[in-house]
């Protein structure tokens, strides 16, 4: 027979207190705000003060101190120092209990909510939250916790599309939004738009300036940090990304290209490179230009010839990046001879010689700054005849207006597509179909997804082009009206009028002009 026997309660001897003796417990305020705005930093200041008056005003309450996060998103708990602070502090035994304001102010991650509330009651420490009148160590504490994080999660999810809708809302009617405090060369303006920081605007003409005259990243970057110029976040350092970054950035001939990133993931603020995934908007004239058009589109196609060409340019030499071998198609570069004695000097020659067996001779830069004053007189000497050909050359070439009406086609086709896909996907989710079929019809219109996509990005590329070229021969016809014969080599000449020299042999050298224009010395 089963025998069950009560073992009666041990009553604890406290010697030092009455057992009726209530134990003050150590308190902790919790305040955040999500934003810097000015009305915010005042709820920020009256939750700090509330929260230190309301805890001190208990006199079963030892006040521990307020913990404060400023202009920081409640979605994750990864950046939020004053946070993480607070729950080490109550993890080592300095608070008992934290009170805060509501459980959307705690955390708007369930997952992240729910972790720290559990980890904090197996230590028996108690979180209040004040608005919705939750006790965390109550029977009901976890599944209210639950269901208010999960609606604060849903709320933050909804304010994450609005802010979203509302920033490409702004994107499509134009407006521009830039990170000024990392941005050389412009400050905000009155109305929020790009305004030239005229100082800044000095160390960005002399990038471009350093480039075209033949300097790489890296060379730009040491005579940068020679002359003790600053970096756009105010450093003495600087980097090849950072330069190549400035000559790439559209804004620098006044134009803005939005949407570069977006937001991947609404809790954890990951972001990453638009690759489509999301509209892009170009805004062509938004604001003041620190580098003319023509001239930010040089410096494209010489990156681009350099990159292609990997070894058109070794150096700072204004002519490294001009010459070519009619032979093989490569370019010469410079070599220095005698080095070491007074014969020194320096020429330039195919750098593909050796390889390819290349006949085509050598130039010293006295040679090429001949050529080029003989093929610009004869330019100019013609000058009327040239300007002509220049005038009805770019009419032909540079008309956009029939591949804009093909790319606005492309483009509603394009987003007929896409929702047919999203309808797809959406009814294949909903109702249960064949998959062989559903995979089927998926991949045949993702295939005519893409091919259209290559005609519109290819379409796109080639109105870029057209008006890249008619920039340069407006350039190049007002630079050939105003100029007369010239008796020496001009730097400034060279880099606006020439694309590049061809040598064949000693007695057929050919420079290109970058309208096009082909001259023989």
């Amino acid at each position: 027979m089963r025998v069950v026997q009560r073992i009666p309660a041990t009553i604890r001897n406290f010697k030092a207190k009455p057992l009726d003796t209530q134990q003050k417990r150590r308190v902790a305020g919790y305040a955040r705000v999500s934003t810097d705005h000015d009305d915010q930093v005042t709820s920020y200041e009256a939750q700090v003060d509330y929260y230190t008056n309301y805890i001190k005003g208990r006199d079963d309450w030892e006040f521990v101190g307020i913990y404060t996060d400023e202009g920081i998103s409640a979605t994750n708990t990864r950046h939020r120092d004053g946070f993480k602070r607070m729950v080490k502090d109550a993890l080592d035994g300095k608070i008992d209990l934290i009170v805060t304001k509501s459980v959307s102010r705690f955390a708007r991650n369930t997952v992240d909510s729910l972790t720290t509330v559990r980890k904090l009651k197996d230590k028996g420490i108690e979180i209040y939250f004040e608005k919705e009148n939750i006790w965390t160590l109550d029977a009901k504490g976890e599944l209210l916790i639950t269901i208010m994080s999960s609606l604060a999660q849903e709320e933050s999810r909804s304010i994450s599309e609005n802010v979203t809708w509302g920033h490409r809302k702004r994107f499509a009617d134009g407006k521009v939004s830039v990170g000024f405090s990392h941005f050389l060369g412009y400050d905000r303006g009155p109305d929020g738009n790009l305004v030239v920081n005229r100082e800044q605007a000095k160390t960005v003409k002399l990038i471009y300036r350093l480039f075209l005259d033949g300097y790489t990243f890296h060379s730009i970057t040491k005579e940068l940090m020679a002359r003790g110029l600053e970096t756009p976040t105010g450093k003495k350092k600087w980097y090849q990304g950072t330069v190549k970054s400035i000559l790439t950035n559209e804004k620098y001939k006044g134009d803005a290209l939005l949407q570069k990133r977006f937001t991947v993931n609404f809790l954890t603020k990951e972001t990453k490179a638009n690759e489509g995934e999301v509209p892009q908007y170009y805004v062509e004239n938004n604001h003041e230009a620190i580098i003319s058009p023509q001239v930010f589109d040089w410096v494209q196609e010489e990156i681009k010839q350099r990159h292609e060409g990997k070894k058109r340019y070794s150096g700072v030499s204004i002519f490294s990046s001009k010459v070519k071998c009619g032979q093989c198609g490569s370019w010469y570069g410079a070599k220095v001879w005698h080095s070491t004695d007074k014969y020194r000097r320096t020429i330039y020659r195919c750098n593909d010689k050796f390889k390819h067996h290349c006949k085509t001779p050598h130039l010293t830069e006295e040679e090429i700054k001949d050529i080029f004053v003989k093929a610009v007189n004869q330019l100019i000497s013609n000058k009327e005849v040239a300007l002509g050909n220049v005038t009805l050359l770019k009419e032909q070439l540079t008309d956009t207006a029939t591949l804009e009406k093909e790319r606005d086609r492309l483009s509603t086709d394009l987003e007929l597509m896409a929702d047919k896909v999203q309808q797809l996907i959406a009814e294949n989710a909903r109702v249960a179909q064949n998959q062989d079929d559903y995979e089927r019809n998926y991949n045949e219109l993702v295939g005519r997804y893409e091919n259209e996509k290559k005609k519109y990005d290819e379409t796109c590329e080639a109105i870029q082009y057209r008006k890249r070229r008619s920039r340069q021969m407006d350039s190049f016809i007002e630079e050939l009206r105003s100029q007369k014969l010239i008796k020496g080599f001009d730097a400034r000449l060279w880099g606006s009028l020439v694309d590049f020299i061809t040598v064949y042999s000693k007695e057929d050298i050919r420079v290109t002009f970058k309208d096009g224009t082909k001259i023989k010395v």
